[in-house]
């Protein structure tokens, strides 16, 4: 063990670019962590691999998916990626969990509910890096797509564990959208906003076997009436609703038709790519707010006076606009010593 740690460490960025242009899952997994390291020397030498990368990527389609809780997101996603395995696809599923920053969890035990997609020598699962915002776990999995689409890998899922937020900044990162619903569409309304309805480009009603048949195609016809007044995120595509059974992989071909027939047809308009080019300008914009956010709150002249000037807002002297204003003065001029917060508030 102590030998194999030792030989991770001596990885140069050739090794990684080498390992990850032959598919070693191994190395693209340490590469993965090279990327989510917080280390300034990881993070040049994981820039310096991406930058080596990416004329090797790009050539992959990006699927989002999200879901209820219980809609059988982790076996849809199993049964979806067998059956891309089986014809001749390397698919990698990535996710962004924010709710493992507080909880300390992890999607690690998808890998357990994944168990033959996970021993699939075609397949890449990847848990959402641990530690850190949501901005910065997004950070990490648009960079992890890149890492797995230099490898070779055809199809990338992107799952969305936690919820609110999540669903959104997956959206930002991916070409397709999935949502995973449950029958009983009445029901289940009730505990998704709409909002996330809007960012689909498909509605995937799981679980349509025994009993659950019929429900399942009275909830697609009331799905497909809804998406038909809402706006589809994608011009010129109507999002519509599909029935599968995951455990029985029923449906599941089905679903793979439209996602190619949605490529297809956002190729041929130009969609795909002018949404492959509004990511990357948000994504520089998001890098760039991140490192304003970082140091702006690293700056030792704003640490020295940040909570002296908590205690104003607190306290009712200092409203939070002319806090937010005396902070940025502060972080934008250096100074360290703190004047009074009341005089500023003042003479404003």
């Amino acid at each position: 063990m102590d030998h194999q740690v030792k030989q991770r460490k001596k990885l140069t960025v050739d090794d990684y670019e080498r390992g990850i242009l032959q598919g070693d899952r191994a190395i693209l997994a340490q590469a993965i962590t090279l990327i989510e390291s917080s280390l300034q020397a990881h993070m040049e030498a994981a820039q310096t691999l991406l930058s080596r990368l990416i004329p090797k990527t790009g050539r992959s389609i990006r699927i989002g998916i999200t879901g209820v809780p219980g809609a059988g997101k982790s076996t849809f996603i199993e049964s979806l990626g067998n059956m891309l395995c089986n014809h001749g696809h390397r698919v990698a599923v990535l996710a962004v969990d924010p709710s493992s920053t507080i909880t300390k969890g992890s999607i690690l035990g998808d890998k357990t509910r994944m168990d033959s997609l996970s021993r699939n020598p075609n397949a890449f699962i990847r848990p959402s890096a641990s530690g850190g915002t949501l901005g910065g776990i997004a950070r990490k999995t648009r960079e992890a797509i890149l890492l797995c689409e230099a490898a070779c890998y055809d199809v990338i899922l992107v799952e969305t564990v936690g919820v609110g937020q999540s669903e959104v900044t997956v959206r930002s990162m991916v070409d397709c959208f999935l949502l995973v619903m449950l029958t009983g569409a009445g029901d289940e309304l009730q505990g998704i906003k709409k909002g996330v309805m809007e960012l689909a480009d498909a509605i995937i009603i799981n679980k349509a076997d025994g009993d659950n048949k019929i429900k399942a195609l009275a909830a697609q016809v009331e799905y497909n009436r809804i998406l038909h007044f809402l706006k589809p995120p994608t011009p010129g595509w109507v999002s519509k609703a599909y029935t599968c059974s995951a455990l029985e992989q029923v449906g599941i071909e089905e679903i793979w038709s439209m996602i190619k027939s949605f490529q297809q047809n956002t190729i041929l308009s130009g969609f795909f790519r002018e949404r492959r080019k509004k990511q990357r300008f948000d994504w520089m914009y998001c890098l760039v707010e991140d490192h304003l956010k970082s140091s702006f709150f690293n700056h030792s002249a704003v640490q020295q006076n940040i909570f002296k000037i908590e205690l104003e807002v607190d306290k009712g002297t200092l409203t939070a606009t002319k806090a937010a204003k005396r902070l940025i003065e502060i972080f934008e001029t250096g100074e360290r010593g703190f004047v009074n917060a009341n005089y500023t508030a003042q003479t404003d």
